[in-house]
């Protein structure tokens, strides 16, 4: 397939219907689209398995898909979705449709790039992810009420540097700040004891989809 016949197309892991598992959406019957591609490598990635493969699928037909299941929220993610440039027209026409919609990006990429009506979660890398430099700072400027910033937290080094982060740059004035315990690294509990001795304007969160499911693909 040639460059040119891919107008309306994006690269995708899978579609698949479970609860969102994370940010201020847990709980909900949603639709993930997952992407193909990353061009980070952040120490406890759960989904490698994005990271190079997938399948071409025109816009009409991923619609389809999602109306297959019946619910109005839908999660664009990956991989970071919008390395792949034509993610931000579908997440317009996703709109558009009348969907929910959020997006689980890196924060390395532009999310000026994405229509403000989504939900951006953004993530900003801890030190222990391996990635904390491909963070874009100028992102922030671009948060909007209806945007989520995430930390995923390695350690007691990666919990203070979030806490930092957070003071400093005032986050809890531009969105919903979520502090979460990276899968097997850190105690929730723990965490959730740190969060409340610190007194942070933050949302402790636990991976709901892993509680119910573990590592299982496509949950």
């Amino acid at each position: 397939m040639n460059v040119e016949s891919r107008d309306g197309m994006l690269k995708i892991t899978e579609i698949f219907h479970s609860l969102q598992g994370e940010a201020l959406q847990a709980g909900l019957p949603t639709v993930f689209i997952r992407l193909t591609g990353c061009p980070l490598r952040c120490t406890y990635c759960d989904s490698e398995y994005a990271f190079y493969g997938g399948e071409w699928m025109h816009f009409d037909d991923i619609l389809s898909e999602i109306r297959r299941h019946e619910t109005p929220y839908v999660c664009v993610t990956g991989g970071e979705p919008l390395a792949q440039k034509r993610c931000a027209e579908l997440l317009v026409r996703l709109c558009d449709e009348g969907f929910e919609v959020s997006l689980e990006t890196s924060g390395a990429v532009d999310i000026g790039l994405a229509d403000r009506r989504v939900s951006r979660v953004m993530d900003l890398k801890t030190p222990a992810s391996g990635e904390e430099s491909k963070n874009l700072w100028s992102n922030l400027g671009e948060l909007t009420p209806n945007d989520q910033v995430k930390f995923v937290i390695c350690s007691r080094n990666d919990y203070e540097w979030a806490r930092q982060q957070l003071r400093e740059r005032t986050l809890d004035n531009h969105c919903d700040v979520l502090f979460s315990p990276a899968w097997g690294l850190v105690e929730p509990k723990e965490l959730a004891e740190w969060i409340l001795e610190d007194h942070l304007p933050a949302r402790f969160q636990l991976q709901l989809h892993k509680l119910l499911w573990g590592d299982e693909p496509g949950k």
